[in-house]
């Protein structure tokens, strides 16, 4: 059977094994916000305290969105670029509270 695009117009959930690394590069962008939010409910549930988000050099949208959203959170203690080996500024740590 051939699948096109309009099969998967509607996206189905998508369950994640929760660690303390997220990595963005398989999520479409619209989705990018709701993914984060819902892996830090389930890392801070957790009991996780510092994480990190890979998110990509690319042009910055993605990085963009995902500070935001962390600028806004009540639990993010902190972030920011992740050290050269944990991907840089194509990355972000987050220490949670």
């Amino acid at each position: 059977m051939d699948y096109n695009e309009e099969d998967f117009s509607e996206s189905l959930p998508v369950k994640l094994p929760i660690t303390d690394v997220l990595d963005l590069h398989s999520f479409r962008p619209p989705d990018v916000a709701d993914v984060v939010s819902e892996w830090l409910d389930a890392v801070h549930e957790k009991g996780f305290r510092a994480v990190r988000i890979i998110h990509g050099k690319g042009i910055g949208v993605q990085r963009k969105t995902v500070r935001k959203l962390l600028s806004r959170d009540p639990r993010v203690e902190d972030f920011g670029d992740a050290p050269a080996e944990a991907g840089g500024w194509g990355a972000t740590w987050v220490r949670l509270r």
